[in-house]
């Protein structure tokens, strides 16, 4: 069974930056996120914050 939400410090890991890097986009509303005891990010939240900032185009599938 996959996580429903991750912790800033789990996706702070994932992504090799700080946990204040992390607060910073969700304060930005760059990642979404939502406070539930701390803040907590949806898996499919945080796969497309990563794709926002690649600089390769997908191509969509049909």
């Amino acid at each position: 069974m996959s996580k429903d939400y991750l912790t800033v410090s789990e996706v702070a890991k994932s992504l090799n930056v700080t946990e204040y890097t992390i607060r910073k986009y969700l304060r930005k509303g760059e990642l979404r996120g939502t406070k539930i005891a701390g803040w907590r990010i949806k898996p499919a939240d945080l796969v497309t914050f990563i794709r926002s900032r690649t600089n390769v185009k997908r191509v969509r599938e049909k």
